[in-house]
């Protein structure tokens, strides 16, 4: 099967799973559940990545469920709105979070996945 398929079979699923997680955690006050995609999704990116998986499970799991479930673009944008509604404190917690957590996150995860 071209590797596609599988990327596409991994996305569908993380596209999934990242709407209901928004849906279920974001707020209008905090972006809780991009942040909560976006470390989740660190820390299994670096357990699939320290797993040494074949490359087929790297693959749909790695590029297309995780390329599906974070998203840089959105908490960019969510940055950015914090920022022009001077919402220092959150912007700050936002950012530090996300940059701070989710790098230790994958550390762990790399770890734990070798």
């Amino acid at each position: 099967m071209p590797y596609f398929i599988y990327v596409a079979i991994g996305a569908f699923f993380g596209a999934i799973a990242r709407f209901w997680i928004g849906k279920l955690f974001n707020h209008k006050t905090f972006p809780y559940g991009t942040l909560i995609v976006n470390l989740v999704g660190a820390f299994l990116l670096g357990l699939i990545t320290g797993m040494g998986p074949h490359k087929y499970i790297k693959i749909m799991f790695g590029t297309g469920f995780m390329g599906a479930f974070t998203t840089f673009s959105t908490f960019k944008v969510e940055h950015l709105e914090l920022h022009f509604k001077r919402q220092w404190k959150k912007l700050s917690t936002y950012v530090i979070l996300t940059y701070g957590v989710g790098l230790c996150l994958a550390w762990i995860g790399f770890v734990i996945g070798s």
